[in-house]
């Protein structure tokens, strides 16, 4: 799905399309992996691998040492990674053997409601495929019109404890005052937790857990701070529950509100089930899972080790495994954000863009899974006004890989927190981020007109309020719909310039005003003149 937090805009092929594959770009990416000697302290790209549960622990003699290894090996890749624009300095921690993990103290993937996905044709393997920039996003529209899959949950910080520091539960909390007395004791842990998380502190954040559950929290450790992570704040809405069958063992419900990169954001905000055994008087950290209850499911950092780098606008972010992919991602997406940036409603884009980049597993896992199969990439809101990005390393393709960032990174610096909530705005939210793609380019040049005019011709009632295509679309079917949509935005930004065009968005969009109300206000011409004319422009370009 798309990031539209409805239906999704995502990468789609067509039926004449093989499958994109992730290829020859990854051996330019890798190739501009190791720079770190030529970034600037201010304007530096670092790649940062958490790759064990003690890999990140410290700058030990043994990471450096490995770290300027990898270096030396990736030489030749300095100067692509220069050419490309963005000043690399690859940080890599080396990976340490780790104590083999207690079954139990892994994380559990929650199956929660998958978030906006970005929808991408899978043709038929055998199939030989040209190019396309259509991805369509799925943004949210799985989960339901109105309250999108990256929906912010509705406790996101307790009043009563706004600063993070020594909380108590809140006061409406049910529960006995033994259970209260708990719940603001494991608060106060978790609070020591964070301060030492964000003050790089392994030690201290191991500190308060069972042995058992260490080499878990290390891998989150290590994923946490090469995400360069700045707040971390937990919060609870309940009391700890104690767990049938199992004397001293709790069960606490908390939401952590957390900021990458920039100290003072909004926060974003995760679910969080934190399970507790008591030793005397003392509750002990014994895991930490997934909620089955967060709308956006599970993020990559709870349950993957990670490689990041980090720009000017961009953190980008894969399976240590795909390392080598970042630095040329990283150049793209950094160019994208430049593009996307042009399109955040009300002239405040997002503080960072988040990228991730997910293998097939990983595809599978992250924020839910479960996209339909023409998805190639989607954004799902994570709260805070962000809306994290996912491509699919399985589709992407070298050639569509810069259309695809500039259609993602528009739905991140375009959507409303919690998406939109009508689906007959689907051809709005996903033409925004086609014409975005689509860079300027010639109309004439678009890649899905063949698409567009089957569509035409295949019984479309010629109502842009119905082109949204269902998840079990066929490729020609997703990709004529995107089509439609960047052409009636196109005609309205050919008609009435970018900024208005940007305006009746925010006014259907964000404001919740129907297109007839938002074009009375914005254009000062009635819409039911604009979408027959919009119909008629899509007639006209494909004849």
């Amino acid at each position: 799905m798309t990031d539209g937090d409805e239906q999704p805009p995502g990468r789609t092929t067509d039926g004449d399309e093989p499958r994109p594959t992730a290829d020859a770009s990854a051996d330019k990416a890798s190739a501009a992996e190791t720079s770190a000697d030529k970034a600037s302290a201010a304007d530096t790209s670092t790649v940062h691998v958490s790759a064990s549960a003690d890999r990140a622990a410290d700058a030990s003699a043994a990471n450096l040492s490995a770290a300027a290894a990898a270096r030396a090996d990736d030489t030749h890749a300095e100067n692509a990674a220069t050419s490309a624009g963005v000043d690399a300095a690859v940080d890599t921690i080396a990976p340490a053997p780790a104590p083999a993990p207690d079954a139990a103290s892994l994380p559990h993937f929650a199956a929660g409601p998958a978030p906006y996905p970005v929808p991408l044709a899978q043709p038929d393997p055998a199939r030989t495929v040209r190019q396309r920039r259509r991805w369509p996003l799925w943004t949210a529209l799985g989960l339901a019109l109105g309250l999108v899959a990256g929906a912010v949950p509705g406790v996101l910080l307790r009043e009563s404890a706004p600063d993070a520091a020594g909380r108590s539960a809140a006061k409406h909390d049910p529960g006995t005052a033994a259970q209260r007395r708990l719940g603001e004791r494991m608060l106060a842990l978790l609070d020591r937790q964070a301060a030492a998380l964000v003050g790089a502190d392994r030690a201290g954040f191991l500190a308060i857990a069972e042995p058992a559950a260490r080499p878990a929290l290390s891998r989150r450790y290590a994923a946490l701070r090469a995400l360069r992570v700045t707040t971390w704040r937990s919060a609870a809405d309940g009391v700890p529950a104690a767990v049938d069958g199992k004397p001293g063992e709790w069960r606490f419900a908390v939401t952590v509100g957390y900021c990458f990169v920039v100290p003072e954001c909004a926060p974003s905000t995760v679910e969080l089930g934190t399970r507790w055994r008591l030793a005397g008087e003392e509750p002990r950290l014994t895991a930490v899972d997934p909620a089955s209850t967060d709308p956006a499911g599970v993020r990559p950092w709870q349950v993957n080790d990670l490689a990041v780098a980090v720009g000017k606008r961009v953190v980008v972010a894969t399976t240590p495994a795909q390392r080598s992919r970042l630095p040329g991602l990283l150049a793209q997406a950094e160019t994208a954000a430049r593009a996307a940036d042009r399109y955040a409603i009300g002239g405040r884009p997002p503080d960072r863009y988040l990228v991730y980049y997910a293998g097939k597993g990983e595809w599978q896992r992250w924020y839910g899974g479960g996209r339909p199969k023409w998805t190639a990439g989607y954004a799902v809101g994570v709260g805070g006004g962000r809306h994290d990005v996912v491509l699919n390393a399985q589709i992407v393709t070298p050639a569509g890989l810069d259309d695809l960032l500039r259609h993602e990174l528009t739905h991140a610096a375009s959507l409303p927190d919690r998406g939109y909530a009508d689906r007959a705005d689907w051809w709005l939210v996903e033409g925004l981020a086609e014409y975005a793609g689509a860079d300027g380019q010639p109309v004439h040049r678009y890649d899905g007109l063949t698409e567009v005019r089957d569509l035409l011709r295949g019984g479309w009632s010629g109502r842009l309020d119905a082109v949204a295509p269902a998840d079990d679309a066929s490729d020609d079917r997703v990709g004529g719909a995107y089509g439609v949509g960047y052409l009636a935005v196109r005609h309205l930004v050919d008609r009435y310039g970018e900024q208005r065009m940007l305006d009746f968005y925010r006014a259907v969009v964000h404001q919740g005003r129907t297109p007839e109300q938002a074009a009375d206000e914005v254009f000062g011409d009635p819409w039911s003149m604009l979408h027959d004319d919009c119909v008629a422009y899509v007639r006209a370009v494909v004849g």
